[in-house]
């Protein structure tokens, strides 16, 4: 089941829907970086191009667990 949430990005105001796992990962996230969620969202949006932002988003976790998993190898 998607969950949604809104954001003020840019000052305008958006909402996006995601799996709680991709939810919970990017909360895990903001909190390592010492940042907000909202903070994340934005740094990913004003990176993504012509991607929509939840796909960006999706992009984003796996990159990331992607650069982890790599790490550990």
């Amino acid at each position: 089941m998607l969950r949604k949430r809104s954001f003020s990005i840019a000052g305008h105001r958006t909402s996006v829907a995601l799996e709680p796992e991709f939810w919970t990962a990017l909360e895990a996230e903001a909190r390592s970086h010492a940042i907000s969620l909202a903070a994340l969202v934005a740094r990913v949006d004003s990176r993504r191009g012509a991607r929509n932002l939840a796909s960006a988003l999706r992009i984003h976790v796996l990159a990331q667990a992607l650069e982890k998993s790599a790490g550990r190898a």
